[in-house]
């Protein structure tokens, strides 16, 4: 289970939602093993005036937060972000420099998800990876 919140400046942002939703979302098929119909993003684009950031950032600047069940090895963890930071730069043409990524676990009892708790839900993939 992830759920991942995009967030940048509204006039960078809008323009590659579509494209960069699915370049998020074949990092997590291919790094965490979510199953291919599995999407929970959510985009916040920002006006500039709320978006305060680093000098040394650029107008692409995205803070990326993904929620998920803990249990994934540090290993896929970092290839997780790698290869986010790498797609992200191949397809977007965005640097790593403008990329922020926040893995946030909880266990899966602390999640609630159709009507049961996340530890209760039969999962169709592993997280144990």
């Amino acid at each position: 289970m992830a759920q991942i919140k995009i967030y940048g400046l509204t006039s960078s942002l809008n323009p590659i939602k579509a494209a960069l939703a699915e370049t998020i979302h074949s990092c997590m098929v291919e790094h965490f093993q979510l199953p291919a119909n599995k999407r929970f993003q959510r985009f916040f684009p920002m006006a500039a005036d709320d978006w305060l950031m680093p000098a040394d950032r650029s107008s692409n600047y995205l803070i990326i937060e993904i929620s998920c069940f803990a249990g994934r090895s540090i290993a896929a963890k970092k290839a997780l972000i790698q290869g986010l930071f790498g797609q992200i730069a191949q397809v977007h043409g965005i640097q790593p420099q403008d990329v922020e990524i926040t893995l946030i676990e909880t266990p899966a009892h602390n999640w609630g998800i159709r009507g049961v708790t996340g530890d209760e839900l039969q999962l169709p993939y592993p997280v144990a990876i």
